[in-house]
C-alpha cells in the first residue's frame, strides 16, 4: 500500500491528485506545519532525512521530490493516458515541464515569498525600513521581471495547445499545477494571463482533483 506523507498546503497535494487520476489505492499520513515558522514538523525526518514533503512510501521503498515521485508512480502504476506518447513533441514537452516546474518556476516564487516575508520578521525597529527597502528593490528590479517573463512564456505556451504536453491531459499538468497556483495567489493571473486562468479552472474542475482536496484537507492554493 502506498502511503503519502502529506503536509498541509504543500506540493504533496499534487501526489494525492495523481493517485486519484491513476485510481491507485493509497493511505494518507497527515502532518501540520509549525504555526510560527510554517516549516514541516520534525516527525517527517523519521520518513526521510531531509524532513520535507512530499514523500511517499511504497512497501519498503521511500521516494521523495515531486518530480521523482510522479515519475515513479507513472512508471509503476500509470499508462498512456497519463504519460503522452502521441508525438515526439508531446513527449519532449512532458519531460520539460515535469522538470521545469521545480527547477525554474518554483525557485522564483519561493524567493519572492522569502523577500516579502523578511521585513515582517522580528528585528530592531530601526532596521525594518532598511530591510523593507532592500527586499522591495530585489523584488522590483530582479525577481518580478523574471516572474513576469516566465508567466508570459507559460501563457504563450497554453495559447498554442490545451495542456502543457499537447492536447491531452498528462502528469506534466499535475506537476505544473503548483507553480501556476502559486502565481495565482500573488501575480494576478486571472487579470493578466487568461490561458493560465483557464488552465486553473479546468484542473480545479476535474473530479480527481476534487477528490484529492477532500482527502487531503484544506489547501489554500486551490483558490
Amino acid at each position: 500500500m502506498i502511503t503519502v506523507h502529506h503536509l498541509n498546503n504543500s506540493r504533496s497535494q499534487r501526489v494525492l491528485w495523481l493517485l486519484e487520476e491513476l485510481g491507485v489505492p493509497y493511505e494518507i499520513r497527515h502532518y501540520q506545519r509549525d504555526a510560527k515558522t510554517m516549516l514541516a514538523p520534525p516527525e517527517l525526518r523519521q520518513v526521510h532525512p531531509l524532513g520535507k514533503s512530499p514523500v511517499i512510501t511504497d512497501g519498503d521503498q521511500v521516494v521523495a521530490e515531486s518530480g521523482a515521485i510522479i515519475e515513479y508512480l507513472c512508471r509503476a502504476y500509470g499508462n498512456d493516458s497519463i504519460v503522452p506518447t502521441a508525438s515526439r513533441q508531446a513527449m519532449l514537452d512532458y519531460s520539460y515541464f515535469l522538470h521545469y516546474a521545480e527547477g525554474s518556476a518554483m525557485p522564483l516564487f519561493v524567493m519572492k515569498l522569502v523577500f516579502s516575508e523578511i521585513p515582517r520578521r522580528p528585528m530592531p525597529f530601526f532596521v525594518r525600513p532598511i530591510a523593507r527597502a532592500l527586499c522591495g528593490q530585489v523584488i522590483k528590479t530582479w525577481l518580478q521581471p523574471q516572474i513576469d517573463n516566465h508567466l508570459a512564456f507559460l501563457e504563450a505556451h497554453l495559447q498554442k495547445q490545451k495542456w502543457f504536453a499537447g492536447d491531452a491531459f498528462s502528469a506534466a499538468d499535475i506537476q505544473m499545477s503548483f507553480p501556476v497556483e502559486a502565481a495565482a495567489v500573488r501575480d494576478r493571473v486571472a487579470e493578466k494571463y487568461p490561458a493560465l486562468q483557464d488552465f486553473l479552472e479546468r484542473i480545479h474542475a476535474r473530479p480527481a482533483y476534487q477528490r484529492a482536496l477532500e482527502k487531503g484537507g484544506p489547501y489554500s492554493l486551490a483558490g
